[in-house]
């Protein structure tokens, strides 16, 4: 039976790379997968899943008004049937495209692996990440470390100086230069005026 797969973390916890690999998996196996990522997401290339250890694939890039269901029912199509869809950066979609991947899991029973963050740099819930925490069949959570050792379930946003930022839209498209893993208590702190230089 397919299932809608949610794994989450925060930044730099190797989901792409996770994500990479499963396909990988599929793939090795003769079968069929569909990648998908947000089209404004360009940090690898146009339509590229890419990971920090350098692994990367071709993906179909999607728009935000597109229709995720009737994408993947136009691409089941052609060729060999789909084994599975994957999606990365689950953070960057709409609650619409969460119930979309939800129905090509219910209707056309292809599984759906998505990875993505489950918290902005503001401690709040993405709405797609707050979508899938609702009805995802299965949640997994991947994890990192703060620089202290705890686990981080957090993030801060930095501006070009290293300074922490504590407003800002909620999606701003970075990786290393810009956003930091920290645990709860460090996040905290930073939030607070107390950013501490081992952090990065």
């Amino acid at each position: 039976m397919a299932k809608l797969y949610f794994n989450y973390s925060t930044m730099n916890a190797g989901k792409s790379t996770m994500l990479l690999q499963a396909s990988y998996n599929y793939e090795e196996r003769g079968m069929r997968v569909v990648l998908l990522i947000a089209a404004f997401d360009e940090r690898a290339g146009k339509g590229i899943i890419g990971s920090r250890i350098g692994l990367q694939a071709s993906a179909v890039a999607f728009e935000p008004e597109a229709d995720l269901q009737a994408l993947i029912g136009e691409l089941s199509k052609e060729g060999e049937p789909i084994a599975c869809v994957f999606v990365d950066e689950a953070h960057f979609m709409t609650r619409e495209h969460v119930w979309q991947l939800a129905r090509i899991v219910d209707r056309m029973n292809i599984p759906v692996m998505v990875y993505g963050l489950r918290t902005d740099f503001q401690g709040k819930l993405f709405p797609a990440s707050e979508e899938l925490l609702a009805i995802a069949d299965e949640m997994r959570e991947v994890r990192t470390i703060c620089h202290c050792g705890r686990k981080a379930t957090m993030v801060v946003r930095l501006d070009a100086e290293g300074k922490v930022l504590r407003e800002g839209a909620q999606i701003d498209v970075g990786g290393n230069e810009k956003y930091v893993s920290l645990c709860r208590r460090h996040w905290d702190d930073a939030m607070n005026g107390q950013w501490l230089a081992e952090a990065v």
